[in-house]
């Protein structure tokens, strides 16, 4: 297999120098830049072809590269050949760095020598740089023309700069592909459903596919998913896995799966991505990029910087990187996905692939079929991808805006007291236009084109002004409102028929919301950028639902795996006596609290307890402590560092000596991505069916896929609410050792339903008709389970 190298990565890696200054980054979507390149494409005349593949094969050391990538168009004129290369900001050209104009140049240089490669009769060709400013649409148009001579010598210079790389990146493969070839699956033996999984896998890697996989807890979804791709990795059918999940405790048992694989002999470059906030040094915060010692000439150290890190490591953890990066004085975010451009698997968030503002530009500017995704806990990016595809914009902050830029301040500006007053004027219309139809709230399939029409001036203004002020509380607070606004405007230039717009007065303030209800059509266009991807977790049911609300085409794969372990293992008991509807509740508190009591009085152990919401959570855990007061208690606080978490969860120790029942919300930090194996929990109770909680934005879902497919409550509220209660049941069993009980309590769940909604693992359920039959039923459960033996496989976290 020829590795491939795309002109843009190489042209960035080879000229970019200098100093690292993110004020200079454009915040446009790719969907946006897309829609500008082919409005002015569509706008040439009949005789240019838009989006040109060209490409060459560079052989060094024995070895093929090919260098490839989309010139936006070519124009074939009596005086030659024009080639052009687009490209869409929100700055002024005119303010462009230098540096920023070498790259583009580059770019659209290279295009040229490919181009006059194809074509032999050619002397020289004209290069031609559009660059289209976005909040203006000012087309900047200038031209070189080059001779093949002088185009030569340019790709020769630049690809003898790289060459180092280029062998650097062929021996690491070699490596890679010699141990992927020795590499066995690293336990004794495949637990049960896990060679199934690995092979559906394999086949969706060869077949360039989508696989939707259910994979019930225990199955071992890390090692099932990452050990085939990477074998296919070793087999030339893909040269990059991007390992994408919604938690940072996914994350470390990814980091786990791949460190176990190196203890057996891979050999392999991974990296994981660490948000910005979370990995820069504490000296770096608050402070402008021309001030910053770690951004200050970053170009000029950063290939020593890789040279040193990528010798000597090959496992790019978080630790690692701000490791060398203090060693070279080198930004630690940065630095990281400079190196992720050498790296055979990355492990990130799924904001690093789908998200429209943050996506990894220099993997996903255009679909690469050596890129293939494994996306963990896919239950998650049904709400994480409406969240990135929605945005909010207030007029709260203006009120202060405006009085800190008063001219008795010691950084006056009245000219930012005027954009701001307009920005309140547009948002006083919208307010008035409430009130006079005495509205609270409003909803529009519109988008606020003249709040955005607003919002796009006031954008290019504070880019200009921020870029002349010195550090200050009001340069502060203006830069928070200006990426609010500029998100805004940015989703806004992705409306569609899946967005709904609201406005809500609260008193004297408006907020509007461009709501992204079905962000599917989004995801399927991130997924495209990639030979193929396998999304899986443990609650993919029912699978039609997550097919269609997560971008599954009619050509996507489904694979549903049964649960490894025995199902006699666990008690699904329902209780039909107790009712938990909000006109119910309080009338059910006894049975509720009695029923939890009943739940922990056969065994001594540790228990868990979900709620809907925080409010219930607290109601019923003081009327339970009130009535039991002997029994230890712990609940989940609303706020909790990592320190706290880690400390809730270390109160459930092993065979402990009394009883412990843990107060927990459904959805929350403690309902899924927690690993309390044996006697570390021995129940569950769910109180609920989990449904969230009645709200306009809920219902506007519901209303679009009741027109989409008649489907609006189980799509907006009763798919989403069961997942949360089966994440929350799966932290009960975890291995083959594992026995408890799982108690449902509420007799919604015996209805049809969502008795439907039951995995095949809960097929031996029970409905409860009283506290007696309740107390009876726990008992014999106990007084019959026994426990089957641990095995080797199950030892470890990514298993």
């Amino acid at each position: 297999m020829v590795t491939k190298i795309g002109i843009r990565q190489l042209v960035e890696f080879v000229l970019r120098q200098g100093d690292l200054n993110e004020t200079k980054n454009s915040q446009n979507t790719a969907l946006v830049g897309a829609k500008i390149h082919r409005r002015l494409q569509s706008s040439r005349s009949d005789d240019y072809q838009g989006e040109v593949y060209l490409k060459t094969t560079v052989t060094m050391n024995g070895q093929d590269y090919l260098i490839a990538g989309r010139a936006d168009g070519v124009q074939l004129t009596n005086d030659g050949v024009i080639i052009e290369e687009i490209k869409t900001s929100d700055q002024a050209f005119e303010d462009l760095t230098e540096n920023t104009q070498t790259l583009y140049w580059g770019q659209v240089q290279v295009y040229g020598y490919l181009l006059l490669k194809q074509h032999p009769e050619l002397d020289a060709v004209t290069l031609q740089l559009t660059y289209f400013q976005v909040a203006t649409e000012k087309i900047t148009k200038t031209q070189r023309t080059l001779t093949r001579a002088e185009l030569t010598t340019f790709f020769t210079q630049l690809i003898q700069e790289y060459e180092y790389w280029l062998t650097l990146r062929a021996d690491l493969r070699q490596r890679r592909n010699a141990s992927i070839s020795d590499l066995d699956f690293p336990f004794p033996a495949f637990r049960p459903g896990q060679r199934e999984l690995a092979a559906a896998v394999y086949k969706t890697i060869y077949a360039h596919k989508r696989l939707f996989a259910e994979a019930p807890t225990g199955t071992g979804k890390t090692i099932s998913t990452l050990f085939p791709a990477i074998k296919a990795m070793g087999e030339d059918l893909i040269e990059r896995i991007f390992y994408l999940t919604a938690k940072q405790s996914t994350r470390r048992v990814a980091e786990e799966a791949v460190a176990l694989m190196s203890s057996h002999g891979l050999v392999i470059k991974s990296i994981t991505l660490t948000a910005k906030d979370q990995i820069r040094f504490p000296e770096e915060r608050d402070v402008l990029p021309e001030d910053n010692p770690y951004m200050i000439g970053y170009y000029d150290r950063l290939k020593p910087a890789l040279k040193d890190l990528l010798t000597h490591e090959n496992q790019l953890t978080r630790t690692v990187i701000e490791t060398y990066a203090k060693k070279h004085t080198v930004d630690p975010f940065e630095f990281s996905l400079d190196a992720s451009l050498f790296c055979d698997v990355v492990i990130c968030d799924y904001n690093y692939l789908f998200d429209p503002l943050v996506y990894l530009q220099r993997f996903f500017s255009e679909s690469d079929d050596d890129n293939f995704f494994l996306i963990d806990e896919a239950h998650n990016l049904v709400s994480r991808a409406r969240d990135m595809y929605s945005a909010t914009v207030s007029d709260q902050p203006i009120a202060q805006l405006i009085k800190l830029a008063q001219p008795d301040k010691s950084q006056p500006s009245d000219d930012l007291q005027r954009e701001l007053k307009k920005v309140r004027r547009s948002f006083t219309r919208l307010a008035q236009a409430l009130m006079d139809n005495d509205l609270p709230a409003q909803v529009s399939p519109e988008p606020p084109e003249t709040l955005l029409r607003t919002l796009r001036k006031f954008n290019e203004f504070v880019t200009d002004w921020m870029g002349e002020q010195k550090p200050s509380p009001l340069l502060d607070a203006v830069r928070d409102y200006f990426f609010d606004c500029l998100t805004f405007v940015k989703i806004g230039d992705l409306y569609n028929g899946s967005y709904q717009t609201r406005t809500v007065l609260d008193g004297h303030h408006v907020t509007v919301k461009q709501l992204c209800l079905d962000p599917s059509d989004f995801l399927d266009g991130s997924l495209q950028l990639g030979a193929g991807a396998v999304l899986f977790s443990a609650t993919l049911s029912p699978m039609a639902y997550y097919r269609r609300v997560l971008g599954g085409t009619a050509e996507s794969l489904a694979y549903q795996l049964p649960s490894p372990f025995p199902p006699k293992h666990q008690a699904i008991l329902v209780t039909q006596y107790v009712q938990t509807t909000y006109r119910e509740r309080d009338r059910n508190v006894e049975r509720i609290i009695a029923s939890l009591k009943a739940l922990i009085s056969a065994r001594t152990g540790n228990y868990l307890v979900f709620f809907p919401s925080y409010g219930y959570l607290t109601q019923i855990k003081a009327a339970f402590e009130l009535a039991y007061p002997e029994i230890t208690t712990t609940a989940q606080e609303a706020t909790m560092d990592a320190a706290s978490r880690q400390a809730f969860l270390d109160q459930f120790q092993p065979a402990p000596a009394k009883t412990l029942l843990g107060f927990c919300v459904l959805g929350g930090i403690f309902s899924e991505g927690i690993d309390l194996r044996g006697s570390r929990l021995i129940g569950v109770a769910i109180v609920s069916v989990g449904l969230p909680g009645l709200n306009p934005e809920t219902n506007l879902i519901r209303d679009y896929y009741d027109h989409q497919n008649g489907q609006g409550f189980a799509y907006a509220y009763q798919l989403p609410g069961m997942n949360n209660v089966l994440q929350a049941a799966g932290r009960l069993i975890r291995s083959r050792h594992d026995t408890g009980i799982i108690l449902l309590l509420d007799q919604r769940f015996a209805s049809r339903r969502y008795v439907d909604l039951f995995p095949e693992h809960w097929q031996y359920y029970q409905t409860i008709r009283s506290l007696p039959q309740l107390s009876a039923t726990i008992t014999n459960f106990w007084q019959q389970v026994k426990g089957a033996p641990t095995d080797e496989n199950e030892t470890h976290p990514s298993a």
